[in-house]
């Protein structure tokens, strides 16, 4: 069973049986969900929804069956075709659209695909507006529209340059700086859109890209998610030109990984890291992550006498904490910026033109400014558990096993001790607890994992 519905959107495997996989009929019938729910709750006709996709195979076929429902719903489409989430959200309030769908299923395999649903600000609806739209999708509660009253559709080719230019005109963006470089980029975009989207951004830029799986066939030449495992073609590909940083996006272009003139990962969870610190260093604020990401965020904040706050985990529960804490930057450790100068949501563009105005008034090498960030190693274990143990049980136990510690349960248990951290969550769908942990060393890190699950095995 590989359809997975929850209060973000709908994601499955494409093909099978209905309510087993993401099948044409459970895209038309999430697709008139959503559409009915922005209905019921906006109090004006002729509504109107931007939609863009990754370039995965799947992606027209998908495309071609959310546009068509939503015009039988009586809803206008504004289609931007091959596009990137934040370019779909950017694009949604510059459009004065009552919403939008991204379809893309981020950095799952080229077999997935899913619906991902943004309000009209562009960003991601809230967990209570989620679960409205699964009981609507649940009850089949629809009514279509007459044949007068059908959606309007129309495309749109011009939202990379819009985004782009926005980026452009963002005051921490030194254009003229980073020209200034004639920065090389070795550009690892998995064959998806990040791979018209980010050699346009460069351009601007004055960079020269040398382009690895580049062409948006949807055919991804290695696991898409932006891991060291994945990576070693543009790692040799760096070493080989020369480049002086290397990027890489995930299919949907919403996370961000470099790599340093060496051909050496810069260190997912440091892409936020190397951002925040370019930014606080001109502006105090808050900085926000969650709490599975990184210390070194917390180390970087402060030491620009600016405050650090960790959300529960999730891209929703970043953005309102980094609206309610006013935040200068936030994102995830998985390499998501979140820029809210421009918009609020993770953006590999912007992330981008950051880290190289960054990079280019530090006037150092990619290697030598990674060594000026606290060097931290994380962790993850699980523990598998029986489904009769109750794992909210448990995790209360740890809560109070380590009540002398730093605890938070904003999220599951996370136990901050002086030199290192670990971070117990439950899974939804299975009687696991995923452990992270973080310390000076990968070994030390490993260790805290494996010193956790004893004491929790000790517990039951």
């Amino acid at each position: 069973m590989s359809l997975i519905k929850s209060i973000s959107g709908i994601r499955g495997t494409i093909g099978g049986k209905v309510n087993d996989n993401l099948t044409p009929l459970d895209v038309v019938k999430f697709a008139s969900a959503f559409g009915t729910w922005l209905q019921n709750n906006k109090n004006k006709k002729n509504l109107t929804l931007v939609i863009g996709r990754d370039a995965r195979i799947s992606g027209q076929m998908v495309s071609s069956l959310v546009t068509a429902t939503l015009q039988g719903l009586g809803i206008n489409v504004i289609d931007l075709g091959l596009s990137t989430t934040p370019t779909v959200e950017i694009m949604v309030p510059e459009l004065n659209a009552d919403g939008g769908i991204i379809l893309t299923a981020s950095h799952n395999p080229k077999q997935w695909n899913a619906l991902k649903l943004l309000n009209e600000k562009g960003e991601f609806i809230t967990g209570e507006n989620g679960a409205e739209v699964l009981a609507l999708a649940e009850n089949e509660d629809f009514n279509y529209a007459e044949v007068d009253d059908l959606g309007k559709y129309e495309t749109r080719d011009d939202a990379f340059d819009i985004h782009i230019q926005q980026i452009l005109d963002l005051p921490m963006v030194d254009v003229e700086a980073i020209k200034a470089k004639n920065f090389k980029v070795a550009l690892d975009a998995v064959n998806s859109t990040g791979g018209i989207a980010i050699p346009m951004l460069l351009d601007k830029l004055g960079c020269e890209t040398i382009k690895l799986y580049c062409e948006p066939t949807g055919h991804f030449p290695h696991n898409p998610e932006p891991l060291k495992e994945h990576l070693g073609d543009i790692c040799e590909l760096m070493k080989k030109e020369n480049a002086d940083v290397g990027v890489v996006v995930d299919p949907d272009v919403d996370r961000l990984a470099l790599i340093d003139e060496k051909g050496e990962m810069f260190g997912e969870e440091y892409t936020l890291v190397a951002v925040a610190d370019y930014l606080l260093k001109h502006k105090k604020g808050a900085a926000i992550s969650n709490l599975s990401s990184s210390r070194a965020l917390r180390d970087v904040a402060r030491s620009h006498d600016s405050e650090y706050f960790a959300s529960a985990v999730g891209e929703v529960n970043v953005v309102t904490l980094m609206k309610e804490k006013n935040a200068v930057i936030g994102g995830e450790g998985n390499g998501g910026i979140i820029y809210p100068d421009l918009h609020y949501g993770r953006d590999s563009l912007v992330g981008v033109a950051l880290f190289l105005t960054h990079l280019a008034k530090e006037n150092k090498t990619v290697s030598e400014l990674r060594a000026g960030y606290p060097s931290y190693f994380m962790g993850k274990k699980k523990i598998e558990l029986t489904p009769e143990i109750d794992v909210d049980a448990i995790l209360s136990k740890m809560e109070q096993e380590y009540q002398n510690e730093d605890v938070s349960t904003v999220d599951g248990v996370k136990i901050d001790f002086e030199n290192n951290w670990v971070h117990l969550r439950k899974s939804n769908t299975e009687p696991i607890i995923r452990i992270y942990t973080e310390a000076h060393s990968q070994e030390e890190a490993d260790q805290l994992g494996d010193d956790i699950i004893a004491k929790i095995k000790s517990l039951i």
